[in-house]
């Protein structure tokens, strides 16, 4: 992990943070904005913010691990889970770890993830 990073958009001190722009938004869009899921980054912007080519974006599409959306007129569009994904790929490919070996570490910490969150629910289920 890196010591120091300049300040990235979205970032608590960043004026355009999508919490406060979130405040005064319209109601329609307030769940936008607290949406994970929601698509509401370009290539361009996605690429910039983690400090990669639009290529390696484009990698990650190819490798299934990041399957973006597409806006009307073919444009990707990555939300901010994608995002983390892509992070984490990025974090292990620059320790070393090929690409194709990443995807798999990450949709295996994916899936772990998953089944820790359904068993934590049964157990809650179970004792309520």
């Amino acid at each position: 992990m890196k010591a120091s990073q300049p300040a990235k958009a979205g970032d608590r001190n960043d004026q355009h943070h999508p919490q406060a722009a979130a405040q005064d938004a319209p109601e329609g869009l307030q769940g936008k904005f607290d949406d994970e899921d929601y698509p509401a980054y370009s290539m361009g912007r996605a690429a910039e913010m983690l400090g990669v080519t639009p290529a390696f974006l484009r990698s990650l599409d190819t490798a299934h691990l990041i399957v973006p959306q597409r806006s009307p007129g073919g444009h990707r569009r990555y939300s901010r889970y994608q995002l983390r994904l892509a992070q984490r790929a990025r974090d292990l490919v620059d320790e070393g770890t090929s690409l194709e070996s990443a995807c798999r570490i990450i949709i295996l910490e994916d899936q772990l993830a998953e089944a820790q969150r359904i068993n934590a629910q049964l157990r809650q289920d179970r004792d309520s």
